[in-house]
């Protein structure tokens, strides 16, 4: 049995979430506000010939990748598809070949900061810090399946602090884990 008060309180319910409805509407064909404007158009894509060329030089030649990043500064984030799971930037690359100053020239460029160059480069704070995000940070293979405490051996003297932390943490002295390849539906090879 329905009251004249249920009625009431349905009914004003329903009139309150229309009015809410329509504000939402209202709000959402709003001009957007003075100076913000359309955002611009993309470049292109960059070509997988430079993507891989400047993750190629990352490994040995400061030079080459100066050269790249001058001509296409997006290049300094691109990412090498190398099939399987195994994916690297120009950094990661620089950081578990001991890279140092091609590690430095790409994070003043704007590279992403990655855990892997973090750790090569000795930066124990920032090392910690991601570990404190995600503890288990140091089993997640990088390019190739390098590990984190792989990186940070490649840093030298400069990274030792890095090192004697991780160790004392219980790190695993680990150079390479396997990639977890998942091979897409259909393409796995038959043995």
């Amino acid at each position: 049995m329905h009251s004249r008060r249920s009625f009431l309180r349905t009914s004003a319910g329903l009139v309150a979430s229309g009015f809410i409805a329509s504000l939402a509407s209202a709000q959402d064909n709003l001009p957007p506000p003075p100076g913000l404007g359309k955002a611009p158009p993309k470049p292109p894509a960059l070509t997988p010939d430079k993507v891989q060329a400047v993750v190629g030089a990352a490994h040995r030649s400061l030079e080459k990748v100066r050269e790249f990043v001058e001509a296409t500064p997006l290049l300094v984030n691109a990412c090498w598809d190398q099939g399987g799971g195994d994916f690297e930037t120009p950094l990661e690359a620089a950081a578990h070949t001991g890279g140092r100053a091609i590690a430095e020239y790409l994070l003043s460029k704007g590279a992403r900061p990655s855990l892997y160059a973090a750790g090569m480069l000795g930066q124990l704070d920032l090392v910690k810090a991601f570990l404190v995000v995600d503890p288990q940070a140091h089993l997640i293979p990088g390019p190739h399946g390098f590990t984190l405490l792989h990186c940070v051996r490649q840093g030298g003297d400069p990274a030792k602090p890095v090192l004697d932390w991780l160790l004392a943490q219980g790190v695993p002295d680990v150079k390479q884990r396997p990639l977890s390849f998942v091979w897409p539906e259909g393409t796995k090879p038959t043995t």
